[in-house]
């Protein structure tokens, strides 16, 4: 069976990864593409690398264009999606990229983004342990999904393992993220330009206020059956010059009698059967480089017994892994086909 597929956004940076990764997809057609000011040109002026894609349009978004496809993806700003999720109730499934549904608490999503709260759907990040089982098993024959922050997911799949096996204290976790400025989509901003950003590093959303704090607090929550306020984390992120990729360094305090070998073996556990995500050899640890391009999560794992706390150094591609690669995987769980179809595991070197 082929699914066609509709893809919003598609003149931004998540939208053209969607693209791109579902351009290889042997299973789905892409019949519609739509945007808002750029809507009327050839798909290609703005995507100029999808050429396999240049016989495609940008149409207006509205549901009327959404409508009629087996698959729609949302690749819009945050607060953008929900106008349309509640009128594709007749679509088999719908994807969003936004922070639209990913949130379980009204009052999380009032404080850190504002606007009409919507319901939350299946959570795009299959390797996330849930209540001692993976989080693909609940995206199985989904009918709505919500793909991940790329900040978020990372930061979870760094730390759920010890959270979940509890190895670690989830009530003091400190976490530092090197990100590209392609996370923050393609709108032009004065902050983003290449002279403000060249031989730089910037941090933002200091002191507790980036919006994907409570997406990482929920799904660690979810990882050890805490409630997420006792989740206490202290995130930062760092703006450095690299057009793609995160890499994030979390650390918290390791618990009260627990061995070198029970920590190591928390994560060893977790991620041994996974393709995307990968526990590196003990003092191994990833570059972001090894990752573009990549559907992969490479993480390397220190214990500092001076310090007593547990190091996770986690590398990720944000447009791939940390978005587009999230919900194209999760789509292939929920439709039943192969979960890697269309994915790589491999980066793109030098």
């Amino acid at each position: 069976m082929t699914y066609s597929v509709a893809v919003s956004g598609a003149s931004g940076y998540a939208g053209g990864e969607i693209l791109r990764i579902l351009a290889a997809h042997p299973d789905v057609e892409i019949r519609t593409v739509t945007a808002h000011s750029n809507a009327g040109q050839p798909l290609i002026a703005h995507q100029p690398h999808l050429r396999s894609l240049a016989h495609l349009t940008l149409s207006e978004t509205t549901p009327e264009v959404l409508s009629g496809h087996d698959i729609v993806f949302l690749a819009l700003p945050h607060g953008q999606s929900g106008q349309y999720t509640d009128a594709l109730g007749a679509t088999p499934l719908v994807i969003d990229a936004g922070a639209d549904h990913r949130l379980e608490s009204a009052a999380a999503w009032n404080r850190f983004y504002g606007g009409e709260f919507h319901e939350p759907w299946s959570y795009a990040v299959p390797e996330l342990l849930v209540n001692g089982v993976k989080q693909r098993e609940r995206l199985v024959g989904a009918s709505r999904i919500a793909a991940p922050g790329c900040n978020a997911s990372t930061v979870s799949l760094s730390l759920a393992p010890g959270v979940a096996a509890g190895v670690i204290d989830s009530a003091d976790i400190v976490t530092v993220l090197a990100v590209g400025p392609s996370g923050a989509g393609k709108a032009l901003k004065a902050n983003l330009l290449a002279s403000e950003i060249l031989g730089s590093a910037t941090p933002y959303a200091v002191g507790g206020t980036h919006r994907h704090i409570p997406e990482i607090q929920q799904a660690l929550a979810a990882a050890s059956g805490q409630e997420s306020t006792s989740i206490r984390i202290s995130f930062t992120p760092v703006l450095v010059p690299m057009a793609r990729g995160i890499l994030a360094t979390s650390t918290a305090p390791i618990a009260h009698g627990v061995s070198d070998d029970d920590i190591r073996q928390a994560w060893e556990a977790a991620y041994a059967d996974e393709a995307f995500v990968q526990l590196l050899p003990e003092g191994q640890f990833p570059r972001t480089a090894d990752v573009i391009g990549a559907n992969t999560a490479l993480i390397g794992l220190a214990i500092d017994r001076d310090a007593n706390r547990v190091v996770v150094v986690t590398a990720v591609d944000n447009l791939v892994k940390g978005t587009a690669g999230a919900a194209v995987q999760s789509m292939n769980i929920a439709l039943g086909l192969s979960e890697a179809t269309a994915l790589s595991m491999n980066g793109v070197a030098p």
